[in-house]
């Protein structure tokens, strides 16, 4: 489905009072957006593993040996060692609740690592979030979706965004009895806008693969133009 959307318009005309030197065309100030919505094509999963432990060492370990279980897992679903990158890694301290006349302290360490795994089958997504769950992960941060090559969308958002620009121009210049003139100024716009993702995880044992729904994604070009509006 694909949409064109006027954003806004604005008429503007030179001061009577301007000296003729000074004048200049009145302008039209227009923006229209293209959209185009496709079916995604692949996902990117955040996922990891939050562990505490008295030391920050002991939280570290702990977490290492959780890890070392989330990347086999990705392994073993397929997932490629250069399509895994690691996106989050701290240790933080995790200091006790705040009581009346005691200072608060330190009483544990918490180590997170997050992993951004990318999912080149969708129909595997399911069964790749369970087995991350399986292997360790106590972390699912959610599921991206996006398109593997969007130019072919892009590019008809994109002349569907310039034709509507056009044709709201001269629907202007028509109802205000004007005559529209060269364009004078042009920008762009656009990205992904996702439409609304379910993805819902179990709490009983997997029998079957976790569902997740991929929706759809909408490319959209925003482009704003200036027209002049001759004499």
């Amino acid at each position: 489905m694909i949409r064109a959307l006027l954003l806004a318009t604005a008429l503007t005309f030179p001061a009577a009072t301007a000296m003729a030197q000074d004048d200049e065309p009145g302008r039209l100030s227009l923006s229209a957006t293209g959209e185009v919505q496709a079916v995604p094509d692949m996902a990117t999963v955040r996922s990891g593993v939050v562990t505490e432990a008295r030391t920050a060492s002991e939280a570290l370990n702990a977490n290492s040996r959780r890890m070392n279980g989330v990347f086999a897992a990705l392994a073993r679903a397929g997932i490629a060692r250069e399509d895994i990158q690691t996106s989050n890694l701290q240790i933080n301290p995790v200091w006790s609740n705040y009581s009346a006349g005691e200072e608060r302290r330190i009483t544990g360490y918490r180590a997170t690592n997050t992993v951004t795994a990318r999912v080149d089958e969708l129909d595997e997504l399911g069964q790749t979030i369970d087995a991350l769950v399986s292997s360790g992960a106590n972390n699912i941060e959610g599921v991206t979706f996006g398109l593997e090559d969007d130019a072919a969308a892009r590019r008809e958002a994109r002349l569907r965004a310039v034709a509507e620009l056009r044709e709201t121009a001269e629907l202007y210049a028509g109802a205000l009895n004007v005559e529209l003139g060269r364009l004078l100024e042009f920008s762009e716009s656009g990205g992904y806008s996702p439409q609304p993702t379910a993805m819902f995880a179990r709490a009983e044992s997997f029998d079957a693969a976790t569902p997740v729904a991929a929706g759809q994604l909408t490319i959209s070009v925003t482009i704003t133009g200036v027209y002049a509006i001759e004499d």
